[in-house]
């Protein structure tokens, strides 16, 4: 059963309302994550809680509980001098900066005119609402050392080789 702490594998495809698939992670090639711990938009984490292996759930997370309404201010113009000189800025390209009141924000280039580029901080789904089709496909009790780190091991990932 699924609660905090619990290392969660599921299957899933995410649509926008629109129907269009955003995401999707095979039964092969589960997601995997760690309950409880903030890895998980607030509104899935919420509906998964109390699940089983072989649960299969459809689930709508609205924008404020998933990757936030769209935050016009995030949406602005800059100078392209603010980009380093030799920068060859194109549409698509992310980049940290500061966002409000000082907080990191990663920031997507939207499209160059001139001088100018548009760039966006939102979330590529914020004013989305997300509609999942799941299964669960494994759930274990995370180990102290996962719990430690604060992230899942898995076979093989290659993390955190053991200190000699």
């Amino acid at each position: 059963m699924i609660k905090k702490n619990s290392v969660v594998s599921m299957s899933y495809c995410l649509k926008n309302t629109n129907g269009v698939e955003l995401d999707r992670a095979e039964k092969g090639q589960p997601f995997t994550y760690l309950h409880g711990t903030g890895q998980m938009i607030p509104g899935l984490e919420k509906e998964l809680e109390g699940l089983g292996v072989g649960d299969k759930r459809d689930v709508t997370v609205p924008p404020k509980e998933g990757y936030g309404e769209l935050n016009p201010q995030l949406k602005m113009q800059v100078d392209k001098a603010n980009f380093p000189k030799d920068a060859d800025i194109q549409p698509g390209m992310q980049f940290e900066g500061q966002g409000d009141g000082g907080t990191r924000t990663v920031f997507t280039v939207k499209a160059v005119v001139g001088d100018k580029v548009d760039v966006d901080g939102n979330h590529p789904l914020a004013g989305e609402t997300l509609h999942f089709a799941l299964e669960i496909t494994g759930v274990r009790e995370a180990t102290e050392e996962e719990l430690g780190q604060g992230h899942i091991h898995t076979p093989g990932d290659g993390c955190c080789p053991p200190e000699e």
